[in-house]
Protein backbone atom coordinates (compact mmCIF):
# COMPACT_ATOMS: atom_id res chain seq x y z
CA UNK A 1 0.00 0.00 0.00
CA UNK A 2 1.06 3.43 -0.93
CA UNK A 3 1.93 5.77 1.75
CA UNK A 4 0.67 9.19 1.45
CA UNK A 5 1.10 12.09 3.44
CA UNK A 6 -1.43 15.13 2.60
CA UNK A 7 -0.67 18.58 3.31
CA UNK A 8 -3.03 21.15 3.41
CA UNK A 9 -1.85 24.43 5.73
CA UNK A 10 1.28 26.83 5.03
CA UNK A 11 3.41 28.70 7.93
CA UNK A 12 5.96 31.15 6.90
CA UNK A 13 8.98 32.13 8.89
CA UNK A 14 12.77 33.24 8.27
CA UNK A 15 13.62 29.85 6.95
CA UNK A 16 10.68 30.07 4.21
CA UNK A 17 7.49 28.41 3.93
CA UNK A 18 7.10 24.97 6.18
CA UNK A 19 3.88 22.88 5.13
CA UNK A 20 1.62 21.18 7.76
CA UNK A 21 -0.48 17.73 7.37
CA UNK A 22 -4.30 17.39 8.46
CA UNK A 23 -2.61 15.09 11.09
CA UNK A 24 0.19 14.29 12.89
CA UNK A 25 3.17 12.78 10.81
CA UNK A 26 6.08 11.19 12.07
CA UNK A 27 9.15 12.13 9.19
CA UNK A 28 12.22 11.18 10.97
CA UNK A 29 14.18 8.69 8.80
CA UNK A 30 12.59 10.60 5.38
CA UNK A 31 14.70 12.23 2.41
CA UNK A 32 14.05 14.58 0.07
CA UNK A 33 13.77 12.51 -3.41
CA UNK A 34 13.87 15.68 -5.44
CA UNK A 35 10.92 14.63 -8.01
CA UNK A 36 7.33 15.98 -8.55
CA UNK A 37 4.22 14.19 -9.80
CA UNK A 38 0.72 15.46 -10.38
CA UNK A 39 -2.35 13.69 -8.88
CA UNK A 40 -5.31 15.66 -11.31
CA UNK A 41 -7.47 13.67 -9.30
CA UNK A 42 -6.90 15.13 -5.88
CA UNK A 43 -5.94 18.20 -7.40
CA UNK A 44 -2.57 18.18 -6.20
CA UNK A 45 1.31 18.35 -6.81
CA UNK A 46 2.80 15.16 -4.84
CA UNK A 47 6.22 15.24 -3.96
CA UNK A 48 8.26 11.94 -4.02
CA UNK A 49 10.23 11.10 -0.58
CA UNK A 50 11.86 7.93 0.09
CA UNK A 51 12.21 6.12 3.43
CA UNK A 52 14.37 2.70 3.86
CA UNK A 53 13.75 2.08 -0.45
CA UNK A 54 9.86 2.76 -0.24
CA UNK A 55 8.38 6.13 -1.99
CA UNK A 56 5.79 8.60 0.41
CA UNK A 57 4.22 10.60 -1.29
CA UNK A 58 3.49 14.19 -0.06
CA UNK A 59 0.53 16.07 -1.67
CA UNK A 60 0.54 19.34 -1.35
CA UNK A 61 -2.72 20.52 -1.85
CA UNK A 62 -4.54 23.08 -3.65
CA UNK A 63 -5.47 25.04 -0.36
CA UNK A 64 -1.24 25.97 -0.17
CA UNK A 65 -0.90 26.28 -3.52
CA UNK A 66 -0.73 30.62 -3.53
CA UNK A 67 2.10 29.94 -0.96
CA UNK A 68 3.94 27.96 -3.27
CA UNK A 69 3.38 30.33 -5.80
CA UNK A 70 4.82 32.80 -3.40
CA UNK A 71 7.66 30.81 -2.76
CA UNK A 72 7.98 30.18 -5.99
CA UNK A 73 8.72 34.31 -6.88
CA UNK A 74 10.61 35.15 -3.87
CA UNK A 75 12.85 31.80 -4.31
CA UNK A 76 12.10 30.53 -0.48
CA UNK A 77 12.75 27.44 0.77
CA UNK A 78 10.11 24.58 0.46
CA UNK A 79 9.92 22.37 3.81
CA UNK A 80 6.84 19.96 5.25
CA UNK A 81 6.65 19.87 8.99
CA UNK A 82 6.27 16.77 11.10
CA UNK A 83 6.01 16.10 14.77
CA UNK A 84 9.60 14.92 15.30
CA UNK A 85 11.39 16.60 12.25
CA UNK A 86 11.35 19.17 9.55
CA UNK A 87 12.15 17.86 6.01
CA UNK A 88 13.09 20.43 3.17
CA UNK A 89 11.71 19.91 -0.11
CA UNK A 90 15.13 19.90 -2.35
CA UNK A 91 14.50 20.78 -5.67
CA UNK A 92 11.25 21.81 -5.43
CA UNK A 93 11.71 24.78 -7.63
CA UNK A 94 12.77 22.95 -10.64
CA UNK A 95 10.51 20.18 -10.48
CA UNK A 96 7.37 22.55 -10.21
CA UNK A 97 7.91 25.09 -12.92
CA UNK A 98 8.49 21.76 -15.17
CA UNK A 99 5.01 20.66 -14.01
CA UNK A 100 3.32 24.01 -14.67
CA UNK A 101 5.00 24.56 -17.73
CA UNK A 102 3.45 21.00 -18.93
CA UNK A 103 0.02 21.89 -17.51
CA UNK A 104 -0.18 25.22 -19.08
CA UNK A 105 -3.30 24.26 -21.83
CA UNK A 106 -2.81 20.54 -21.22
CA UNK A 107 -6.26 18.78 -21.35
CA UNK A 108 -4.51 15.59 -20.32
CA UNK A 109 -4.38 16.83 -16.74
CA UNK A 110 -8.23 17.21 -17.09
CA UNK A 111 -10.23 20.68 -17.20
CA UNK A 112 -10.48 21.89 -13.93
CA UNK A 113 -6.56 21.15 -12.83
CA UNK A 114 -5.40 22.51 -15.64
CA UNK A 115 -8.10 26.05 -14.71
CA UNK A 116 -6.87 25.65 -10.77
CA UNK A 117 -3.10 25.66 -11.85
CA UNK A 118 -3.35 28.43 -14.92
CA UNK A 119 -5.21 30.32 -12.25
CA UNK A 120 -2.93 30.48 -9.23
CA UNK A 121 0.54 30.18 -10.65
CA UNK A 122 -0.15 31.66 -14.59
CA UNK A 123 -2.63 34.38 -14.32
CA UNK A 124 -2.26 35.46 -10.95
CA UNK A 125 -1.56 39.03 -10.41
Amino acid sequence: MRKTIHFTNALWDEDGVKLHANMPVQLSGVQAAEQMIVDSDEKAFVYLAEEKDEFIYLYIHETVWEDLEKALKEEARLFVSGEDVTLELTGWKEELGYLIGNIEGNSNYGEEMVKKVESVFLHHQ
